[in-house]
């Protein structure tokens, strides 16, 4: 992963972006597995609804077509995205 690239944790609410790479060895294989389910994959359109519970950052809640999805702060942190 380019460390310049950033990664969909990193991204504000109501930023979209298209994610351009996945580490997927970052990730359990299950996990893993659920998120490519889910549609979470290299070229996939996703945008920040919120992020965190109460004021934290963890868990980020994402958009992605019609669905919005709760992902770890972790899982998004592997995610490098290109923001719109």
């Amino acid at each position: 992963m380019d460390s310049r690239t950033p990664t969909l944790d990193s991204l504000k609410p109501g930023v979209h972006a298209t994610i351009i790479s996945v580490d997927w060895d970052a990730l359990a294989s299950e996990e893993g597995k659920r998120l490519r389910a889910l549609g979470i994959d290299e070229g996939a359109h996703v945008g920040i609804a919120h992020k965190g519970v109460f004021g934290g950052s963890d868990p980020i809640a994402i958009t992605i077509g019609r669905m919005t999805i709760a992902v770890r702060k972790v899982h998004a942190a592997a995610m490098q995205v290109d923001p719109a």
